[in-house]
Formats: structure tokens, C-alpha cells, sequence
């Protein structure tokens, strides 16, 4: 018998379907009232290179033996 933790309440209870499917809507939503973030071609660039840079400095301490 597993033991659960909390009450199984809220987004952590529920299945990876229904989360998406709640994400889903709250995006449709908001680019319906305009109120969502449009990435320009600049943001996009420098949060790629931040990713870039993120990924190289984590991997030069995670060597494997």
C-alpha cells in the first residue's frame, strides 16, 4: 500500500492530460484578449543563447567517471 502525501488536491493529483489540457486553455485565453507574450526574433535569439551557455557551463561539472 502506497502512502499518499496531502490530500491529492490540485495540479500535483492530477494527470499530465488534464494539466495540459487546463494549460491549454489559459494560452488560448490569453492570446485571445492579447494579453500574451509575442517573442520577438531578439528575445528569442538571447534566451537561446542564454539556454546555449547554460547547458555548456553545466556540462563541464557533470563529467562522468
Amino acid at each position: 500500500m502506497q502512502s499518499q502525501k496531502g490530500r491529492g488536491r490540485g495540479f500535483a493529483s492530477m494527470s499530465p492530460e488534464k494539466k495540459r489540457e487546463i494549460a491549454s486553455k489559459g494560452g488560448k485565453a490569453a492570446h485571445a484578449l492579447g494579453t500574451a507574450h509575442k517573442w520577438t526574433s531578439e528575445e528569442a535569439q538571447a534566451a537561446g543563447r542564454k539556454g546555449g551557455s547554460i547547458s555548456r557551463r553545466r556540462s563541464k561539472y557533470n563529467v562522468q567517471a
